[in-house]
C-alpha cells in the first residue's frame, strides 16, 4: 500500500533540540514542596542534601522557558536520538477507523524506555559535582536500566532499590542493570532501617514506588559523597522528558499535521509530561492545542480517584512533601505488572494542571483491557509495547474506534515509551487467561487518605 505521508518520521541531527522546555514558565507556579520535618518551605539548600545540586537548581527554575542542555549530554543523546515519529497505518486499518494515528517512539535503546533522557543528565551533574555513587528506585526497571547505564558511562557507582514484586516478575531486567555495573537490591529490604520496618510489619509485602523511594533517600543521606536520583514525579525529570514532546513537534509540523488529542499513561508523571509539554505550551499560551488526556491503571488511580493535597513522596515519610494527586503514601498498590505505575502520587505540575483544567482528562483501565489493547497493536504494528505504554495505547484505540462511529477523521498522537520484551510473564498470563484485574474499593481509598488531614500544608 502507497501512502502520502512515511511510517517513520525522523528528524534530522541538526534538527534534535538542543534545549529543555521549562513548562513551569508558561503556567501558574504549583504549590511549593514543603520540609518533611518543619512544614516550612523546603530550601534548595536543605533539597540538595539529597539531590545533585544542579538538579536542584532546575527544580526550583520557574522563570526560564529554555534551559540549553550541556554538551556532554547532547553528545550521548545523539547515540539514539532524534527517535522517530511514526504513522499506525496498520492499527488504523486493523480498526477500520478515519483517524490518523500517530505514535512517538522512545524505545530504540538499551534501556527500552523514554527513562534515559533524565537519567543522562542527572548522572552528568552528579560527575559534574566531584560526587562517586548515586541511589535511585525503580519500579519496572526502566529507569533502573537507564540510570545504570548513564553512570557506566560517566563512571559513577550506582545502588538501585526495584520493588521486589517487579525485580521477581523481570529478572530480565534486573540482569540489565546489574551488567552495566549497578547493585540491584529488592526492595522492601533489610538493608535500610525503613525496609526493615516496612518488612516487619508485613514479611510478605511486594513493595511500591514508594518504599523503594524512601530506601534509596535513607542509603543516599547516610553514605559518603553520594546523592539520591528520581527517574519521575519531580519537576527537573519532566523538564528533560519535554524533549519527546519538543521532537514530536516539530516532526509532525514537518509532515503539516496538528494532532486534535494528545496521550499518555500517567504513573509518576514523565511519560505524560514528555509528550505534551510544547503542545501544553501553547494551550497555556491561547493558542490552539490538543485534548489531552492521562491515563492510568484502575489499580493505582491517583488521578481518577485520589485527592488533591500535600502528601509524603514516598512510604517512609522522608521526602519534601508535595502538592499532588495522591492516594496517601501508606497506599499499597497490587502488583500489576505495569510496575512503573505502581506509585501512590502524581506529578506536582500535571497535578496543577490537572486541578486547573489545563489537563483535559484523566482516565483508567484495568489490567486485562490495557494488554487487550497491546496485543492488537503488537499484532499490527510489529512492535511489542510495554505494560505501562499500552494504557496510552488503549486511550488512542478507543479515541481511533469513536472516529469510526462518529466519521471523524481525528489527529491522535501517543507517547509509545517503552518496550514489553522483559514483560513476558505478563504477556504469558494475559494468554494463559489468568491474569487478574486489581480495583481497590473505595474503603481502599478512604483508607489511604485518611492521614492526609494531619499532614502539614492540609491543615
Amino acid at each position: 500500500m502507497l501512502h502520502n505521508i512515511p511510517n517513520k518520521t525522523y528528524l534530522t541531527e541538526a534538527q534534535l533540540p538542543d534545549y529543555w522546555y521549562n513548562l513551569r514558565a508558561d503556567m501558574p507556579p504549583h504549590a511549593p514542596f514543603l520540609n518533611p520535618g518543619t512544614g516550612a518551605l523546603l530550601t534548595p539548600e536543605e533539597a540538595m542534601a539529597v539531590f545533585c545540586e544542579e538538579s536542584v537548581r532546575q527544580e526550583f527554575n520557574n522563570t526560564d522557558r529554555y534551559i540549553s542542555i550541556p554538551g556532554a549530554v547532547m553528545d550521548y543523546y545523539r547515540m539514539y536520538r532524534p527517535s522517530p515519529l511514526q504513522r499506525a497505518y496498520a492499527l488504523e486499518k486493523a480498526l477500520d477507523t478515519p483517524a490518523r494515528i500517530y505514535y512517538k517512539f522512545e524505545g530504540n535503546n538499551t534501556s527500552g524506555s523514554h527513562k534515559l533522557n533524565s537519567a543522562v543528565p542527572q548522572a552528568y551533574f552528579a560527575k559534574q559535582q566531584g560526587l562517586t555513587t548515586l541511589t535511585t528506585e525503580t519500579g519496572a526497571g526502566q529507569w533502573g536500566t537507564a540510570l545504570s547505564m548513564a553512570a557506566a558511562y560517566f563512571g559513577l557507582k550506582l545502588r538501585v532499590y526495584m520493588v521486589k514484586v517487579s525485580a521477581e516478575q523481570k529478572p530480565y531486567r534486573r540482569e540489565i542493570i546489574r551488567t552495566f555495573g549497578a547493585q540491584v537490591i529488592a526492595s522492601p529490604s533489610d538493608t535500610t532501617a525503613i525496609g526493615r520496618k516496612l518488612l516487619g510489619e508485613d514479611p510478605n509485602s511486594g513493595g511500591s514506588l514508594g518504599c523503594a523511594i524512601s530506601e534509596a533517600v535513607e542509603d543516599a543521606v547516610t553514605s559518603e559523597n553520594t546523592r539520591y536520583v528520581l527517574g519521575s514525579v519531580l519537576d527537573h525529570v519532566l523538564l528533560h522528558q519535554a524533549i519527546i514532546g519538543s521532537e514530536a513537534k516539530r516532526a509532525m509540523e514537518l509532515l503539516e499535521e496538528t494532532p486534535d488529542i494528545v496521550i499518555g499513561c500517567a504513573g509518576g508523571g514523565s511519560n505524560l509530561g514528555g509528550i505534551i509539554s510544547e503542545y501544553m505550551a501553547d494551550k497555556l499560551q491561547g493558542k490552539p492545542a490538543p485534548y489531552f488526556i492521562a491515563v492510568e491503571p484502575a489499580s493505582c488511580p491517583s488521578l481518577t480517584r485520589g485527592t488533591y493535597a500535600y502528601d509524603f513522596c514516598d512510604t517512609g515519610r522522608v521526602t519534601p512533601l508535595a502538592k499532588m494527586y495522591t492516594l496517601g503514601s501508606g497506599f499499597r498498590p497490587s502488583p500489576i505488572h505495569a510496575g512503573g505505575l505502581r506509585y501512590h502520587g502524581m506529578s506536582p505540575v500535571l497535578s496543577k494542571l490537572y486541578h486547573d483544567g489545563q489537563l483535559d482528562e484523566a482516565r483508567s483501565y484495568r489490567q486485562t483491557d490495557v494488554f487487550k489493547a497491546a496485543k492488537l497493536f503488537a499484532n499490527a504494528e510489529g512492535t511489542l509495547p510495554a505494560p505501562e505504554s499500552s494504557h496510552a495505547i488503549a486511550a488512542a484505540i478507543e479515541e481511533a474506534v469513536k472516529c469510526r462511529e462518529s466519521g471523524q477523521s481525528k489527529v491522535i498522537l501517543f507517547n509509545l515509551t517503552g518496550t514489553g520484551y522483559f514483560d513476558m510473564l505478563a504477556y504469558q498470563q494475559f494468554n494463559d487467561g489468568t491474569l487478574v484485574d486489581y480495583v481497590p474499593t473505595d474503603e481502599d481509598i478512604a483508607a489511604g487518605v485518611a492521614g492526609l488531614k494531619d499532614i502539614p500544608g492540609n491543615k
